[in-house]
């Protein structure tokens, strides 16, 4: 079968993506619009977006190849990371919004008012969101390698390629439009070949070729050694992990309110319960007919086979070529929300460029914001290349680990880190930095001891090696155990604002009270209180400030 029509289709995508990015690019122009896109993307938008950014190579091929290979048990996972929204909506959307902040740093430092908790988080969201880039330049390779034979650097580097010109011009403005974009491509990607080859399974005679895999525990729930524990791990790795994914948890910042940021989310269940549905189509309609690909190794891409399993010609070709249009567009989409949510992080909180300036003193006022917002702007950039290409070196150490397997490790590490910080965080005032900072390091160094096991083929065996396949069921409990007792035991150092700061996540925004001086937008804090605009005290800037102009109350602004 010829391969032009879906090299076509890729070099299609990867133009029109370009091409929304661009138009992103007219509407950025301050670091506001880098970071959030100035807090003003509708709950519809938004809401496409956030799909299309969540929807990544796990959920276009992995779940397809997951049901494939091990059956029934694998519904698990569209289930869980559907969920994980529910949780999200129903505990952490809109206090997450009305917190100002731009990134899990931020929170981190508004809550606990601690800049070593803001440095751990910073370095757990370059972490994830590192694990998580891995399988979307995995899944680009096997595309490419399935279509085309070429080498699997080749699908990885193009997806790398294509997300840095993405994300280098307009940032978050930019990757807003082009993720609502790809959201209904690959709905559409995924919806119109099933159509055909769910008529043609029909017309097809005979049961299924049973071949590597029984029957029995395909169609069975918890079959096999251990099977409780690892759907109860894999539970509540998806559960508590959504909430942690710093690529997701950013887009929440973008919403014009708490209110908004529910019904993005109230939408994004409606979405995601929609696509979910056809992936898990095409692995029961792979088990009748490509079940040798399990024997193969080759599980993953059964979503790109199907159709010249059951068409040929033109047809064929056709279906293939859109399937690996959505493809293309699920690792493009999922990768770059994660380079912008790391390389803010990275520009930010690590790079640390704004550290001890003050522009106005030096430029004059104007002049000197001008200066220091582009020099944030050249910060972010670089970043994005130093992310981009990390990733693609991690990429090639870990080539042997399944892209959907890749993910439920990043899940479970979000999980076990960022999940209990939010909800004890957002809902328990006795909450201290000591105990967050101790559950970040507990539960972050068990769930990467074992991606770095599973990484790098480390065997172990007995539950031992059980728990390091899935550790969330061992690591979510003691991340919230430790951060609840060692902040019982540390009471005495509880963030000396927290009553403001409980007040601010959970009044609605109507309300007329002090919330507070945090606010990491005000890149001109400096100047624009040298200038007499406002109280010196009033803003907090969202880098290279002290800890004490941080936390420092306001007595002049009513929200």
């Amino acid at each position: 079968m010829s391969n032009a029509a879906s090299i076509v289709a890729v070099v299609l995508v990867s133009l029109a993506s370009l091409a929304v990015g661009a138009f992103g690019l007219r509407l950025s122009r301050t670091m506001s619009d880098f970071y959030v896109a100035s807090r003003g993307v509708s709950p519809v938008l938004n809401a496409s977006a956030i799909s299309g950014e969540y929807l990544s190579a796990a959920s276009f091929l992995g779940v397809a190849g997951l049901v494939l290979a091990r059956g029934v048990d694998m519904l698990w996972l569209p289930v869980g990371w559907t969920a994980g929204y529910l949780l999200l909506l129903v505990f952490v959307a809109a206090p997450l919004r009305r917190s100002g902040a731009y990134t899990l740093p931020d929170f981190a430092q508004l809550r606990l008012e601690s800049d070593l908790a803001r440095r751990a988080s910073s370095l757990l969201v370059v972490a994830i969101g590192l694990l998580y880039l891995i399988p979307q330049f995995q899944g680009a390779g096997l595309t490419l390698r399935t279509l085309t034979g070429a080498p699997s650097w080749v699908g990885q580097l193009a997806v790398a390629v294509v997300v840095s010109l993405n994300v280098l011009p307009g940032g978050m403005r930019s990757v807003t439009l082009v993720q609502a974009f790809h959201y209904w491509l690959k709905l559409l990607a995924l919806l119109t070949p099933l159509s055909f080859l769910l008529g043609a399974f029909g017309r097809r005679s005979g049961g299924p070729d049973v071949g590597a895999v029984l029957v029995s525990d395909w169609v069975e729930p918890l079959r096999g050694d251990h099977a409780l524990y690892l759907t109860y791990s894999l539970v509540l790795a998806t559960f508590f992990g959504t909430m942690g994914l710093p690529h997701v948890v950013v887009r929440f910042y973008t919403n014009r309110d708490g209110r908004a940021a529910r019904r993005a989310t109230l939408a994004v269940l409606v979405l995601l319960s929609g696509f979910y549905l056809l992936p898990v189509a095409y692995g029961v309609i792979g088990r009748y007919v490509a079940v040798d690909l399990v024997a193969a190794g080759r599980a993953d891409s059964v979503v790109l086979e199907l159709p010249s399993r059951l068409f040929d010609g033109p047809l064929a070709e056709g279906l293939t070529a859109l399937l690996a249009a959505g493809a293309f567009a699920a690792f493009l989409s999922t990768s770059t929300g994660l380079v912008v949510s790391v390389a803010g992080v990275v520009s930010q909180d690590l790079v640390r460029w704004g550290a001890g300036r003050r522009p106005g003193h030096r430029d004059g006022h104007r002049d000197g914001h001008r200066h220091g917002h582009r020099q944030g702007i050249r910060t972010f950039r670089r970043s994005t290349v130093v992310v981009v290409a990390v990733s693609l070196a991690l990429t090639v150490a870990s080539a042997g680990v399944p892209v959907a397997h890749a993910v439920e490790l990043t899940f479970a590490v979000a999980a076990s880190t960022f999940g209990p910080m939010l909800l004890l965080g957002i809902w328990w005032r006795g909450l201290t930095a000591r105990g967050a900072i101790a559950g970040l390091v507990v539960g972050g160094g068990l769930s990467m001891g074992a991606v770095v096991s599973t990484t790098f083929g480390i065997a172990t065996g007995g539950w031992f090696g059980v728990v390091m396949t899935q550790p969330a069921a061992v690591s979510v409990p003691l991340a919230f155990a430790t951060m609840v007792l060692v902040s019982i035991a540390t009471r005495g150092s509880t963030p000396e604002h927290v009553a403001r700061t409980m007040v601010r996540l959970h009044a609605p925004e109507h309300i007329d009270l002090n919330r507070g001086s945090f606010h990491p937008e005000r890149w001109d804090r400096p100047a624009a209180a040298a200038e007499g605009t406002v109280d010196a005290t009033q803003h907090t800037a969202y880098a290279g400030t002290d800890a004490t102009a941080r936390r420092a109350p306001s007595t002049a602004r009513r929200d």
